[in-house]
């Protein structure tokens, strides 16, 4: 992952768009590639990640396209295409085409080390056997030398062809990248041994110098092995997604002559008068047929048995069963599906069988945005990953500077202590060579890229999902999270629970007046008032007129006169008085009064309760052990407010908070130095989630894509909270090792390289176990224990 260059141009149309990228082997080929996407006319930014080959680009499409920004960086050097995140099965040509490379660079290790090995190990045979006697012996034994000769020119063509091929492009595009490091430290440890032992054949030296034959071959075979396993484990760190996207079948079972075939966006809900969910479908086949899921429409009908996956998102129109969501939401327990229910795609149908109207299709599907919301934050930048990015954009030609002051250091110690040419020029090659190898910058630029594509594939499957990468580096620093109520802390779906009416008022008619008030309100509480009135079949008034006071309640004209239903607060507004209305409840339910204004006659009193969720007592505990403070922040009433935040075990309540006042509140913790995470369900709660450090949206179902908030939890549990806090604390942590790892390897193995104190192979062997223990660690990401 690279640095975001930035262009301020204006522009028309904004859009974003995923390339797909090859031939990225470290980070200034990242560097490369941002700036060939960069200098295409309307492109606003660029960010690459090198671990995922992904570069995603923020344009103006009204002066350019995705084809053309990727010809541009194919052009360059990275062959590139578009990539539509979250549509395609982890079986396509991007997958196959990582899986390819990773067996090229396996057959050249294996090549490498076939060439390599066996004459070392006969060199360092004949050395013990020839103890005291050791130059005398490497002389005399010139099929040895011949022998290495030959491995290493096998070597170079063969092995070495990968990268002189790679660092010839850098070179004529006048660009520098570790290729050109890797092949410039093979030809000199190859092209110095020739020139010796040309040199020592023709009698221009008079003892055969040290040669490097077997170390050209050697280190060429080191880095490809460490290329395979690098590709194997960056193939492992990108698992999630590929694990994601096989979720849903490639085919589903379709009920041929049920489908309606509607083209478009896939949003209409059932029962919505302009949706293709109102006519009744025609009589399906007894018999499905078998088709691919690319080929299914909005309306169509498609049958799941017992043990299938759930071909693609819908609503159940005919039976009854037990559905598994995990994969998608990470809460264990299946959920009972029937008629009316809505299905996701690549979730698991336990023991029932389910007739589904499709809903959505494609890149609308809810596993399709998660997949999207996932690779969109893999490819992003977080703000630790900015001084990685400004040191890989000067490594290599700095290497490069570092390799000849130490040559010429070499030169000028030699010549200062009367060295021999073969001497000198011997050690000027093993120095330079080592320094060349062991200053590849690959695990810088892999650090934290690598430990973001764990992280966020590990979240997604406990149903965590990353939209602004920034969360994980802010959700380390919370040291407090505040709470709304409705839907967050409880379940978010009301009933009536009493109904208390004024002396000559019958309980029927309060309810009924109550709920023609309420009936065009889309309030979770209007629609419990509604409900109850439904289920007691009494018969909703027309409503003349209606006014909706967002916060306090409703009014509207009813049969002639006007009815208010709302809280106290609405009712002080209206009458200027609330000596008339009865204590509120001790209990943690919401009063709601219902007055009549014409006469200002108080009519009665409507208790509304909103069960708390099974885990949100464990999941505040679970806060508060982690040290972090709690705050419920509420537009219900203290009382009511006070009795939840009791029962569950929050530290603090803020109640009577209108929608437009919790950013408020929001803005002033953060001026009091606290850092804040806002949970709420990402609708009415957008504001305080965009103000807050962190903002976590809780309960988002199927519509992940719109909900508002750095951090989305699929599922509906409030423990989803302390697990997203966990992962980034996790994932923070790893990213400081893989820095110091890749710092502190450069720091501390360039100087000894430059001093003659590292001999080649090792400088080739550490230089790939650098990459692999970068991922490596990252790797251990999938193994935390977050919920």
């Amino acid at each position: 992952m690279s640095t975001m260059t930035e262009k301020h141009e204006p522009h028309s149309e904004a859009a974003e768009a995923t390339l797909a990228v090859d031939g990225m082997n470290c980070a200034s080929c990242v560097a490369d590639v941002e700036k060939a996407a960069i200098r295409v006319g309307g492109v606003a930014s660029a960010q690459v990640n090198l671990a995922s080959g992904r570069a995603r680009v923020h344009f103006d499409a009204g002066r350019t396209s995705p084809d053309d920004i990727a010809r541009a960086v194919t052009d360059a050097g990275y062959p590139s295409h578009p990539h539509e995140a979250g549509v395609t099965r982890a079986s396509d040509h991007g997958h196959d085409h990582a899986h390819a490379r990773a067996a090229n660079w396996f057959r050249r290790a294996m090549v490498g080390l076939g060439l390599w090995f066996p004459v070392e190990a006969t060199h360092w045979i004949v050395l013990l056997f020839s103890s005291g006697h050791a130059r005398h012996a490497e002389a005399g034994v010139g099929w040895m030398i011949w022998l290495a000769l030959a491995t290493s020119t096998i070597a170079i063509m063969y092995i070495g062809s990968a990268f002189y091929r790679s660092a010839w492009r850098a070179l004529r595009r006048g660009t520098t990248n570790m290729d050109v490091l890797i092949a410039m430290g093979a030809t000199v440890a190859y092209g110095y041994s020739l020139v010796a032992l040309i040199g020592y054949l023709a009698g221009a030296w008079g003892t055969l110098p040290d040669l490097y034959f077997m170390e050209s071959t050697g280190l060429l075979a080191l880095i490809s092995l460490g290329h395979w396993l690098e590709d194997r484990a960056r193939n492992a760190a990108g698992s999630a997604i590929r694990e994601l996207m096989n979720l849903a079948p490639a085919v589903a079972l379709r009920l041929e002559g049920s489908g309606f075939g509607v083209q478009g966006s896939g949003n209409a809900e059932p029962g919505d008068a302009s949706s293709p969910f109102s006519p009744e479908p025609r009589t399906p086949s007894p018999e499905p047929s078998e088709v691919p899921v690319a080929q299914l429409r909005v309306g169509d009908l498609v049958l799941v048995r017992p043990g299938d996956r759930v071909p693609i998102d819908g609503v159940v129109t005919a039976g009854r069963s037990s559905v598994d969501e995990s994969m998608i939401s990470g809460e264990p327990l299946p959920v009972t599906r029937s008629p009316g229910d809505l299905v996701l795609g690549g979730t698991f149908n336990v023991d029932g069988r389910l007739t589904v109207r499709v809903t959505k299709i494609g890149s609308e599907t809810a596993l399709a945005q998660i997949v999207q919301l996932v690779e969109k934050a893999q490819s992003s930048k977080p703000p630790v990953q900015k001084l990685a990015d400004r040191i890989s954009a000067v490594f290599v030609p700095a290497v490069l500077g570092i390799a000849l002051l130490t040559g010429i250091g070499w030169f000028a110690y030699g010549t200062a202590n009367d060295w021999d040419a073969a001497r000198t020029w011997g050690m000027i090659a093993r120095a330079v060579c080592s320094v060349l190898i062991i200053a590849c910058p690959c695990a810088l630029g892999l650090a934290v890229p690598a430990a973001l594509m764990v992280s966020t594939g590990h979240g997604a499957r406990h149903g965590i999902l990353v939209r602004d990468i920034d969360a994980l580096q802010h959700a380390e620093m919370i040291d407090m999270v505040v709470l709304d109520k409705t839907g967050t802390v409880t379940q978010g779906r009301p009933v009536v629970a009493a109904i208390v009416p004024e002396e000559g008022v019958a309980e029927a008619e309060l309810l009924r007046l109550a709920a023609g008030a309420e009936q065009f309100s889309e309030h979770p509480v209007a629609r419990a008032i509604v409900a109850a009135a439904r289920e007691r079949v009494i018969s909703i008034p027309e409503v003349q007129t209606f006014t909706n006071h967002p916060g306090l309640g409703v009014e509207a004209t009813i049969e002639g006169s006007a009815i208010i239903v709302g809280n106290r607060d609405l009712y002080a507004q209206i009458f200027h008085d609330t000596a008339a209305l009865p204590p509120l409840p001790a209990e943690a339910g919401t009063a709601v009064h219902v007055a009549r204004v014409g006469d200002g006659r108080l009519l009665g009193m409507l208790l509304i309760e909103d069960a708390v969720k099974p885990d949100s007592v464990a999941a505040v505990a679970e806060l508060r052990a982690m040290a972090l403070r709690t705050d419920l922040l509420t537009g219900d009433n203290e009382a009511t407010a006070q009795a939840i935040a009791r029962l569950v075990g929050i530290d603090d309540v803020r109640a009577n908070v209108k929608p437009a006042g919790k950013a408020q509140v929001i803005r002033e913790l953060r001026a009091a130095g606290r850092k804040v995470a806002m949970v709420g369900d990402g609708i009415n709660d957008a504001a305080a989630l965009a103000e807050a450090d962190l903002g976590i949206a809780i309960g988002s179902g199927s519509d992940v894509a719109k909900e508002a908030g750095d951090v989305v939890l699929v599922g509906s549990s409030l423990r989803g909270v302390a697990a997203s806090i966990r992962l980034s604390r996790a994932t923070m942590r790893t990213i400081r090792q893989n820095l110091f790892f890749a710092f502190v390897y450069n720091v501390a193995a360039i100087p000894l390289a430059a001093f003659g104190l590292l001999n080649p192979y090792v400088a080739a062997a550490a230089m790939a176990l650098s990459d692999v223990t970068v991922i490596g660690n990252a790797l251990l990401l999938r193994r935390t224990k977050i919920d």
